[in-house]
């Protein structure tokens, strides 16, 4: 990545940190991070909604500490959504072990599962960014996963506890963005290259249920019509700058976000299969999910 050439300043408050952040993100989404006589006028304009969006997930962040994942998840996505629609949640027990395997297509996505699980002992599995070390009461909620095979293998053990003392977990195999399954086809091949982390969970946790779980309509389709991003070269970098106007504007918030669960399954039914056995029936029932009414 080029240096950043902004004047941004971290700032004094909350609000200001978080709001260089969001509009670093704002930026660089558009290539407008690279100096010159114009950048302080752009730096001042990208504040302007980030200060907003900042104030926003402050609030989130105290209601996390109030509400649990499930009702600040409840507030947030009120927000940054047209609507939420949930099916399936008869397959999520009030207690006891739970994985929660997911896709992963971003934006609003985890806020919605835990919408849909709605429970208060929910723990996520997730990649540190720097946003979270201003949201202190969601990163308690977290199981961070850093680099390295001996820190996967921490944070691991961690999700195992965790699991065999009850509580419920949430993960993202593909460990990386996936395609929405409303906007772009790709999801089920997607699938196919999710990591055997289930099965392990489910050897290493046997009184665990694992439930698959089926998030869309998380990515607004007029954002990645805007001609802004279109001049950008990659499909990624695309991608990126039309989640950033869909953050940061309000318009953009037009999503119909679904979560789907599926049947539960049994740690230990899985453990009667070999790993790759194991994976694809997970793979079968997350696909299950996708038909008939979304891009496969």
């Amino acid at each position: 990545m080029h240096p950043v050439t902004t004047t941004l300043t971290a700032g004094r408050t909350p609000v200001d940190g978080l709001a260089r952040l969001h509009a670093l993100d704002l930026l660089r989404a558009f290539r407008l991070d690279r100096g010159g006589r114009l950048q302080p006028l752009l730096d001042a304009l990208a504040l302007w909604p980030s200060r907003r969006l900042a104030r926003q997930i402050l609030q989130f962040d105290a209601l996390v500490g109030s509400a649990g994942l499930p009702g600040a998840g409840a507030w947030l996505t009120e927000r940054f959504t047209r609507s939420l629609t949930i099916s399936g949640q008869q397959h999520i027990p009030a207690g006891g072990p739970l994985l929660v395997v997911a896709n992963h297509p971003g934006m609003v996505d985890a806020m919605a599962l835990w919408v849909g699980v709605g429970r208060r002992d929910l723990r996520v599995l997730a990649a540190r960014r720097e946003l979270l070390n201003h949201l202190p009461h969601t990163s308690r909620h977290l199981i961070f996963i850093a680099d390295g095979e001996a820190a996967w293998f921490g944070a691991a053990r961690n999700a195992t506890r965790h699991l065999r003392a009850g509580g419920a977990l949430l993960t993202y195999p593909a460990g990386a963005i996936e395609p929405d399954p409303t906007v772009r086809p790709g999801a089920r091949a997607a699938l196919e290259r999710w990591t055997p982390s289930t099965s392990r969970f489910a050897r290493m946790a046997p009184e665990t249920l694992v439930v698959p779980a089926l998030v869309g309509g998380v990515i607004s389709a007029s954002a990645q019509r805007n001609p802004l991003t279109r001049w950008l070269p990659t499909q990624r970098e695309r991608d990126w700058a039309a989640a950033t106007l869909q953050v940061l504007l309000p318009r953009y918030r037009d999503t119909d976000t679904q979560v789907r669960f599926g049947p539960g399954i049994p740690a230990a039914q899985l453990n009667e299969l070999s790993p790759a056995a194991a994976q694809a029936v997970i793979v079968a029932q997350m696909a299950a999910l996708l038909a008939p009414t979304m891009h496969q």
